[in-house]
């Protein structure tokens, strides 16, 4: 009988390992005053840039996942050197994603799956992600991330200016609930229908507060109740029915965002199905997107890019040595030599 009873649960679990806490990883990898004082004040920023107090332009750039810590600190320090050149008329963030949700099954990212060979080592992952985000931090350039996993926020989010929901997970109330509670700015892209109003929906619902399960500092598990995140905002990514990045489709969404009774200012994600999964064709809608907001459509507060060192994607084999240096193993991304030019363009333009 008691071998029965014992055979009702974790049936199809193999085995639990422990973590370290989030208060343990902290303080072995602790924030400078200078460094929170960073986050702080570009957090402050982009606030004021989605409120329409401040008229730059966010620029989300970066890999569109890290797979190599080198590879991250190397771009961020170029990119740095970039964004100090166009921080009058542009705040630009780095994409630092080290968590992936896949359509079926496939590499779920740094944390997950560090040595990138099905070992899922994630308290290494967690230790290199703290890392490469301090030296990101560091090097003068803020940090933006997909929140996946609920409890992932506790080990990093001090060292965030910027959240994203990605378009699998703005329907969950589990992501939309963390939302509410998260410390700063969050963007929900719409789905991958390319609804828009599964992404509003989640920014109301991330507004409220909530009570929910958790971990907390110490890595207890917890009731936590959160006060409401209203710095929410939408993310156009495209759909299976196309881009929605033109004119029409933004006017559209100010619309639903208005009738929605939320701000209606937007991120537009150049990537993803605005370039119809084609890494190349993201400068098109960049140019595009940046020409509408220097024509005088002050609802774009902000643009993304998927960038690396190198352009393009490569599979993720057996052999990790025979990756080459500064290629995505996701989606494919343009080059950083690209990259410091569209950047350089629009400053240009919205200087005009």
């Amino acid at each position: 009988m008691i071998e029965k009873i014992l055979s009702l649960q974790d049936v199809n679990i193999r085995e639990t390992t422990p973590l370290v806490s989030p208060a343990e990883l902290k303080a072995k990898y602790p924030l400078s005053d200078e460094t929170a004082q960073f986050v702080y004040e570009s957090r402050e920023t982009v606030k004021s840039i989605l409120k329409g107090d401040d008229k730059r332009v966010i620029a989300i750039v970066g890999p569109c996942s890290i797979h190599n810590p080198d590879i991250a600190v190397e771009y961020a320090h170029k990119l740095a050197a970039v964004a100090k050149d166009v921080k009058d008329r542009m705040i630009v963030i780095m994409r630092v994603y080290f968590e992936k949700p896949r359509t079926t099954v496939g590499w779920k990212g740094l944390i997950n799956d560090p040595g990138l060979n099905d070992t899922f080592d994630m308290a290494t992952g967690l230790n290199l992600a703290r890392q490469i985000l301090r030296e990101v931090n560091q090097a003068g350039l803020p940090a933006a991330t997909e929140m996946l996993e609920p409890i992932t926020p506790q080990y990093i989010a001090d060292l965030i200016t910027l959240a994203s929901i990605g378009a699998r997970t703005t329907e969950s109330p589990t992501h939309r609930q963390m939302a509410s509670g998260l410390s700063m700015p969050v963007g929900f892209k719409n789905s991958t229908e390319g609804s828009l109003e599964v992404a509003t929906n989640a920014m109301k619902a991330a507004r409220a507060e909530h009570c929910f399960l958790g971990i907390d500092n110490d890595g207890n598990t917890c009731i936590v109740n959160t006060r409401g995140n209203d710095m929410g905002h939408l993310i156009l990514r495209g759909g299976r029915n196309g881009p929605n990045y033109d004119a029409a489709s933004l006017v559209e969404a100010s619309r639903l965002l208005e009738s929605a009774k939320l701000p209606p200012r937007f991120v537009v994600d150049c990537s993803h199905a605005n370039s119809d999964k084609d890494y190349k064709r993201q400068p098109i809608v960049w140019n595009d997107v940046i020409q509408q907001r220097v024509d005088g459509n002050e609802t774009i507060v902000g643009l993304m890019l998927e960038s690396n060192l190198k352009a393009g994607q490569q599979s993720l084999g057996s052999d990790v040595k025979a990756l080459e240096y500064g290629v995505s193993i996701t989606d494919g991304c343009i080059s950083f030599e690209q990259t410091e030019d569209l950047l350089r363009s629009a400053h240009e333009k919205l200087g005009g």
